[in-house]
């Protein structure tokens, strides 16, 4: 059965972005490329909600066509686009590359992508991701953080009624200050309750 994996960019004060919605503030060089190259490459399917497929739709078909693309975001493209996509949206009619529109609830949408696909399922958007992680349907949480605070956007986790029980999985520091950190739920427990 698939794993559900939450991976993002995050400051140092846990957002995802800004306010506005910038990314400015993130270091995405070649060597943090690379790395989320691999992490495409080991995911059976990717879930997301309908700002940020549009954001990744409107580049990533065509990256091959802009000439300033470098080889590692070019390889990036290629995975990308050989990975099915869902997108769970109530507005749009209808979606391209590789995606597959999903208007079921969630939990319902995640149980038969789970049984479709065995291996990793990334959940993509942090407001989507809410969703899942309200109902404590998160399997893995993965952070990139990067050295800068914001002071203000829209935060990796949403507001739970109950604390999140995590184990330290996984660590990497990259040449930039970027620290990636990978926590598993602790199963067993209590989750956390939806307010």
């Amino acid at each position: 059965m698939g794993r559900l994996i939450y991976l993002m960019n995050v400051s140092l004060d846990g957002f995802v972005e800004t306010a506005d919605h910038g990314l400015g503030w993130t270091r995405i060089d070649d060597e943090l490329h690379a790395w989320f190259n691999e992490q495409t490459r080991l995911t059976d399917a990717m879930l997301y909600g309908r700002r940020l497929y549009e954001v990744m739709a409107a580049y990533w078909p065509f990256a091959a066509d802009d000439p300033n693309a470098s080889p590692v975001e070019l390889e990036f493209a290629r995975e990308w686009n050989a990975t099915p996509r869902f997108v769970f949206s109530h507005t749009l009619r209808g979606v391209e590359w590789n995606s597959t529109l999903v208007h079921d609830p969630v939990e319902d949408a995640l149980v038969a992508i789970r049984a479709e696909f065995p291996g990793e399922l990334a959940v993509a958007g942090p407001t989507l991701a809410s969703e899942f992680i309200r109902r404590d349907l998160v399997d893995e949480y993965r952070m990139v953080i990067h050295p800068a605070v914001l002071g203000a956007g829209t935060p990796y986790f949403p507001e739970l009624a109950e604390p999140l029980d995590l184990e330290l999985v996984d660590t990497r520091r990259f040449e930039s200050g970027v620290v990636y950190v990978g926590y598993r739920r602790r199963r067993g427990g209590s989750g956390p309750i939806a307010g």
